[in-house]
């Protein structure tokens, strides 16, 4: 007798056909006898438009036919695909829970949990899922050949299932990095992307998600997380200008390390000489992110020559870099700002104020600090008590 085997979720591909299907889906597969209770239920629910009738007979499977062998994965399936386009999440999530239950290996059901955590926003359950996604791939690719099947053969249909999934591969990995990636609170947004880059450490997005952890990090103030995870990304990724500016920059504020610092700061500079422009930039957009990128390396080498006690160098590199900087307030800012220490060192009073002056003209937390140094300057001396 003809089976036939349903599929639920977002894998359902009108006009193709059941093998093609079939070959594209990773967990248990569940066919349905044709003319049974269960294929005329399932026909019924999918031929509903009304949604309270669609709702009732899903019930209605779920508590008769849908309770026999593994049909309650279809059942449950139903339910995650029902709740997913009425946008209640929570009871998504319930059946899709219940789904995983029955089924751990169920992609499908993993493709539709990351969809309603990302419509809701709901960053903690993106990774959670995530990382359950991810685990369902590497199961699937270390599993071993069924009985009867040849490895030569079993290896070749893996690969042409994961290729079959590959965009709902990318799907997810860009789904859970955007979410975690606009997490307000900058310490929780740097720990869901160290954990992304630990779950997808094969995916294009996990030194990114390294990179932008390490900066998130320092706006949180964490200093030891934020160098763990930027010498931890610049040892595997030693070229990487972010890393190295970031680094150049800490440890030059502080005083520690200058000699390395000065390193850095110099490789980020020959790297950006020879880096190629990405494909997804503009040619403005890449002169932009380059020039300041080049402004920031000048600005770090200034405050590294100040620590070094070679005031006239940093004079030159910050003069070097502010134009590059212009376009970024903040960090034009703290270039004027460390470029009036510079010129106070070496007694030029008055270009000192100018550089205070410029460093107080844009709304950045430098303005207040600028603002009192040109009170102070321009405050008449104090007597000598005689």
């Amino acid at each position: 007798m003809r089976r036939t085997p349903w599929l639920i979720g977002i894998f359902f591909l009108v006009g193709c056909s059941a093998n093609a299907a079939l070959a594209q889906q990773i967990g248990k597969i569940v066919p349905v006898q044709a003319g049974s209770d269960a294929d005329h239920a399932i026909s019924e629910i999918n031929a509903a438009t009304d949604p309270a009738q669609k709702l009732a007979l899903i019930g209605t499977f779920a508590e008769g036919a849908g309770k026999e062998g593994d049909y309650p994965i279809l059942a449950n399936g139903l339910y995650v695909d029902y709740y997913l386009a009425r946008k209640n999440y929570d009871k998504a999530f319930e059946y899709g829970d219940k789904l995983f239950a029955l089924d751990q290996d169920n992609f499908q059901n993993a493709m539709n949990m990351i969809r309603a955590a990302s419509e809701k926003g709901d960053a903690d359950r993106l990774i959670s899922y995530g990382e359950k996604a991810e685990g369902i791939l590497q199961r699937y690719k270390n599993a071993p050949a069924p009985a009867g099947s040849s490895a030569e053969a079993w290896t070749q249909q893996k690969a042409q299932t994961l290729e079959a999934n590959k965009d709902g591969i990318t799907y997810i990995q860009n789904a859970v990095f955007s979410a975690v990636y606009q997490t307000k609170d900058a310490g929780k947004r740097a720990s869901l992307l160290v954990r992304f880059a630990q779950i997808f450490a094969d995916s294009p997005y996990a030194n990114q998600a390294l990179g932008v952890a390490a900066t998130a990090y320092q706006q949180a103030q964490n200093a030891p997380k934020m160098l763990e995870v930027a010498n931890g990304l610049l040892a595997k990724d030693p070229s990487n200008v972010g890393m190295l500016l970031l680094l150049s920059d800490y440890y030059g504020e502080k005083g520690e390390h200058v000699d390395k610092a000065e390193a850095y700061s110099k490789k980020a500079m020959t790297v950006l000489e020879t880096a190629k422009k990405p494909e997804e930039m503009t040619d403005d957009q890449w002169k932009q992110q380059s020039d300041l990128q080049k402004g920031l390396a000048l600005s770090s080498l200034g405050q590294i020559n100040i620590q070094k006690k070679d005031n006239a160098q940093a004079v030159t590199n910050f003069r070097a870099a502010a134009p590059l900087l212009k376009p970024d307030d903040g960090s034009y800012a703290r270039n004027q700002y460390r470029l009036g220490f510079a010129l106070l060192n070496l007694k030029r009073n008055l270009e000192a104020k100018d550089a205070f002056t410029q460093a107080a003209s844009v709304n950045s937390p430098y303005r207040g600090p600028a603002q009192e140094k040109l009170k102070a300057m321009a405050a008449p001396p104090r007597r000598k008590a005689s």
